[in-house]
C-alpha cells in the first residue's frame, strides 16, 4: 500500500498571528509508482488548474499547523471565490488593549529633615513590590542611599530603573518600571527660585523634568517626570513668574522631545492647582489630558486632592483656606500616533498607607490605569494649537511673566547700585590708607581694627552685590527669553484662524 509522496508548493495568502502575510506552503499528495507522472504534470500545470481548485485548495483556511485539525478562517486570497474587497482599517475592536498600571508619588525624602523618613521609605518599597505597577514615578527622593535601598528591594520585579542627578542636592526625581528603558534625557529649568532664599531651598535642589524612552508591546512611550517650584504662598506667591517659565518650558521639552513617539505620559508633583494659569498652559499647549478628568472610575480624596488635611505629615496652616485640599500631583496623558489612550481608573490613598497608620509622604500617592489600544488611521500630533481659548491662556501666562520681569530689574538695579556704593567705599578707605603711608596725614584718622572691620564688610557687600546682580540679569534675560517665545506663540494663533 506504501507509495510516493509529491509534494506540490502553493502560494497564497495566509493568516499568522492575526495578521494576513503571504507565503508558500506545499501540499502533499500521496501516489502510487504508477500514478507519479500524473502528479508531476500536476504540480507543472498548477497555475492553470488552481483557479478550478480554489473552493478545495484555499490556503488562507489554513491557520493550523499540517497534519492538525484547522480551524476555517476569513480567506483574503485572490484564489478564492469569495473573496470580497478589504475594508478600510477603523478602530477594530479585536485589537489587543494594552493595561499599564502607573504609580506617582511626592515622597518628601528629605535627609535629616523630613520625619519617619527610612521607615516611610521602606513602607513605599514594601508597597511597590507587592502591588506589581508596570512604571514608577517618584519625587523628591533626594538621598542617593534611599535610591539605591529602593533600587535593590524592587530588583525582582522593576528590574529597570533610573536616578536623574542635577543641581547642588539632586533633581529627586527617579523612573521604576518593568519594562526595559531605552533612553534617558534631563533637561534642568533655567529658573527655579533664589540662592538666599535658604528656607525654602528651591534654587539648590536643581528642578528638572526628566524623560525615559520605552517600547512596551511595539508602542514608543515618552515618560516624563517633573517637579515644579513649590507655591509657599498664594495670595503673594513671588515665585509665580519661575514657575510658570517651568511650565513653558516643561511644554515646549514635550513638544519638541516627542514627535517620534506613539504615547507621551507625564506625572509629578507640579504645584499648581487645577484652574491654576501654569496648569491650563501646559495641557493647552501640548495637549495632554488629566487622568482625574478623564477617569472612567476614581477612587480616593474628594476632588482627587493630593495635599489633605487628614494627612498627618501635612502643615495644616497651609491648607486653612481649603478645608478639603488641593490636587497638585498630576498624571497627564496622550496619544499621538495610531492609538487612543483611555484612563479607566484613578485611586489616591487617603491620608494613610493601605495597611498601615502612617502615610507614604505629606503626598497623596496617585495610582491610573491606563487603556492602550490602535485605532485605524492616524491621530497625528494633537498639540492643541486649536483651541481658540488657547490665546487667551498665553496672554495671561505673558503678562505674569512680564510682572516678574519688571521685579527682576528692580532687583537687578538695587543689587548693581548697592555693588557701586560698595566699591566707593572701599576705594576711599584704599585712599585714606595710601594719604596714611604717603604721610600725608599726621595721624589714622580711625582706629585700625575699625577700619580693617570696615573694609572686610564693604568687601563682602561688595561680593555679594555683584553675585546677586549676575543673578538677577540671568533672570532677566530668561524671563524675557521666555516673554518673546510666548509673543510669537501668542502671534502664530491669532493669525491661524484668518489663514484658514
Amino acid at each position: 500500500m506504501g507509495g510516493l509522496g509529491t509534494w506540490i508548493p502553493v502560494r497564497g495568502h495566509f493568516r499568522v498571528q492575526g495578521g494576513p502575510c503571504v507565503q508558500e506552503r506545499r501540499l502533499k499528495v500521496w501516489s502510487t509508482p504508477s500514478t507519479f507522472p500524473s502528479f508531476l504534470a500536476l504540480a507543472l500545470a498548477q497555475p492553470f488548474l488552481l483557479p478550478g481548485l480554489a473552493p478545495w485548495l484555499c490556503p488562507a483556511a489554513w491557520t493550523g499547523s499540517w497534519g492538525l485539525p484547522l480551524q476555517p478562517a476569513p480567506c483574503r486570497s485572490p484564489l478564492c471565490p469569495t473573496l470580497t474587497p478589504p475594508e478600510p482599517r477603523q478602530a477594530m475592536e479585536g485589537e489587543p488593549t494594552l493595561r499599564l498600571r502607573i504609580f506617582d508619588l511626592n515622597c518628601w525624602a528629605i535627609r535629616y529633615l523630613s520625619k519617619r523618613r527610612q521607615e516611610r521609605v521602606r513602607l513605599i518599597g514594601d508597597t511597590l513590590r507587592h502591588e506589581g505597577f508596570d512604571l514608577v514615578l517618584l519625587q523628591e527622593v533626594w538621598s542617593e542611599q534611599d535610591y539605591s535601598d529602593l533600587k535593590e528591594k524592587l530588583a525582582g520585579c522593576y528590574p529597570f530603573s533610573h536616578y536623574f542627578r542635577s543641581g547642588v542636592i539632586g533633581s529627586g526625581l527617579c523612573v521604576f518600571s518593568r519594562f526595559p528603558i531605552l533612553d534617558t534625557l534631563l533637561y534642568q529649568y533655567s529658573l527655579n527660585g533664589y540662592p538666599y532664599m535658604l528656607q525654602h531651598g528651591d534654587w539648590f535642589c536643581g528642578k528638572s523634568v526628566g524623560l525615559v524612552i520605552m517600547k512596551i508591546s511595539g508602542i514608543i512611550f515618552n515618560i516624563y517626570v517633573t517637579h515644579l517650584h513649590a507655591e509657599y504662598c498664594r495670595d503673594k506667591d513671588s515665585y509665580l513668574p519661575h514657575r510658570l517659565v517651568q511650565a513653558w518650558e516643561l511644554a515646549q521639552f514635550i513638544r519638541h522631545t516627542s514627535k517620534a513617539a506613539d504615547v507621551v505620559l507625564l506625572g509629578g508633583d507640579l504645584n499648581m492647582h487645577p484652574e491654576d494659569v501654569g496648569i491650563r498652559l501646559l495641557r493647552g499647549w501640548t495637549g495632554l489630558r488629566d487622568a482625574f478628568a478623564e477617569a472612567a472610575h476614581f477612587e480616593g480624596c474628594k476632588n482627587g486632592c493630593t495635599l489633605v488635611p487628614d494627612n498627618c505629615f501635612t502643615a495644616k496652616s497651609e491648607l486653612l483656606p481649603f478645608p478639603l485640599g488641593i490636587r497638585i500631583d498630576y498624571i497627564l496623558y496622550k496619544a499621538i500616533s495610531s492609538f487612543t489612550v483611555k484612563c479607566a481608573e484613578l485611586k489616591t490613598t487617603m491620608g494613610r498607607a493601605p495597611g498601615v497608620d502612617i502615610p507614604f509622604s505629606d503626598h497623596e500617592a496617585v495610582m491610573a490605569t491606563l487603556h492602550i489600544q490602535r485605532q485605524g488611521q492616524p491621530a497625528g500630533a494633537t498639540l492643541g494649537t486649536a483651541d481658540p481659548a488657547l490665546a487667551d491662556v498665553v496672554t495671561e501666562a505673558r503678562t505674569e511673566v512680564g510682572v516678574g520681569l519688571q521685579a527682576a530689574r528692580r532687583q537687578r538695579y538695587s543689587s548693581g547700585r548697592m555693588a557701586v556704593l560698595a566699591l566707593l567705599l572701599l576705594l576711599l578707605q584704599a585712599l585714606a590708607a595710601l594719604g596714611t603711608l604717603a604721610g600725608l596725614g599726621t595721624e589714622q584718622p580711625f582706629p585700625k581694627l575699625s577700619f580693617c572691620l570696615l573694609a572686610c564688610l564693604a568687601l563682602g557687600v561688595l561680593v555679594l552685590a555683584s553675585g546677586l546682580h549676575l543673578f538677577h540679569t540671568m533672570e532677566v534675560k530668561m524671563l524675557h527669553g521666555t516673554e518673546d517665545q510666548m509673543w510669537m506663540v501668542l502671534r502664530a494663533l491669532q493669525e491661524r484662524p484668518s489663514e484658514g
